[in-house]
């Protein structure tokens, strides 16, 4: 198989590249990458000269780049977004270009060259579109019948991508499924994201920032497994299908504060309390049985506190990886491999 993939220059997707090259030995991929402010070419690096593995630099809004590669390939897996909340508060319009826009498209080139409707198309989603869950009833869990209800300009534009996605279905019969995930962490994870953010500040004798009170629930899950479920639909799921991802693994933003002091060998004084996030949600939590059941899958790297331990240290032992990302010289390898902008 050849998977055509969108954003995998990213966190999630340059993890899901290396799991595919390494688990499905007989498969392609080629990656689609505008590299933006958190695409680094550098997460990939080590597989650069693997023939099975093709880097292309372009945006997913050119209509005609992406109706070249489509004709090449035999599926796709729609990553790449904006992903950042508080960057979608300061200005959402990135966010509805590239996550709206974009969606639309690819969708739209894949129907160029696919008129019989062959090819599958995975757009990679976040639990984040079903908004907030109380904090006092916790039994209360998101699955694919949960009504929409984003809260964030960021929430609202994956909807949005959710919804055309959706559509083009419905509309065409194209084979495109839809994955709603919980946070990822994991190597290569954009440090401005809570848990690299606040090992890196740590070693840098910086303290970490904690929002509000602290009490903001999420379910934590690995980002190998979440690339497992991913390759799982590809190859199992039904077209027009939507499947919750997640890692069984609610803490409080408190608590996973506490968790990274702790492994790191600091204080409770570490701790920065900050103004709270606009329309910052309080509880994700994600109810992955329908993926168990009928695609066979379940989380087996997210146990905790195992996995945030791996995930710490992994930023402990590659300081020059984050460095480079924090002062933005990963740019120079960029400029040097592919030109720059």
């Amino acid at each position: 198989m050849h998977i055509l993939l969108t954003g995998g220059s990213g966190f999630i997707g340059s993890n899901f590249v290396r799991y595919v090259l390494r688990d499905r030995p007989d498969y392609r991929i080629t990656n689609l990458d505008a590299l933006t402010y958190s695409g680094n070419p550098e997460n990939l690096s080590d597989v650069e000269k693997d023939p099975r593995y093709t880097f292309v630099h372009g945006n997913i809004l050119d209509i005609d780049l992406v109706t070249k590669l489509m004709q090449q390939c035999d599926a796709v897996v729609h990553m790449a977004a904006e992903s950042h909340v508080d960057r979608s508060i300061i200005d959402a319009r990135p966010f509805v270009e590239s996550n709206v826009l974009g969606t639309q498209t690819l969708l739209d080139a894949l129907r160029r060259v696919d008129p019989g409707n062959t090819k599958k198309f995975v757009h990679v989603s976040t639990d984040e579109v079903f908004g907030d869950l109380p904090l006092d009833e916790p039994d209360k869990l998101f699955s694919e019948t949960t009504p929409y209800a984003p809260s964030s300009p960021y929430s609202a534009s994956k909807a949005g991508s959710d919804m055309v996605a959706r559509a083009y279905h419905h509309t065409f019969g194209m084979q495109v499924m839809i994955t709603n995930c919980s946070n990822n962490h994991g190597p290569y994870q954009f440090p401005e994201k809570v848990i690299p953010l606040f090992v890196t500040n740590l070693i840098e004798g910086k303290k970490v920032p904690l929002y509000g009170d602290g009490k903001n629930v999420r379910d934590w899950l690995h980002v190998e497994d979440h690339n497992e479920a991913v390759l799982t639909v590809l190859e199992k799921g039904k077209s027009g299908e939507q499947y919750c991802i997640g890692g069984n693994n609610e803490r409080t933003n408190l608590e996973l504060t506490h968790s990274i002091l702790e492994l790191m060998g600091k204080g409770k004084d570490m701790i920065a309390p900050v103004k709270d996030r606009l329309g910052h949600d309080r509880r994700y939590a994600i109810d992955a049985t329908k993926l168990k059941t009928q695609l066979g899958w379940q989380p087996t790297r997210s146990a905790w506190p195992q996995a945030l331990e791996a995930t710490v240290k992994w930023y402990v032992d590659n300081p020059q990886w984050w460095q480079r990302v924090k002062s933005g010289a990963y740019r120079s390898y960029y400029e040097k491999q592919y030109g720059g902008r």
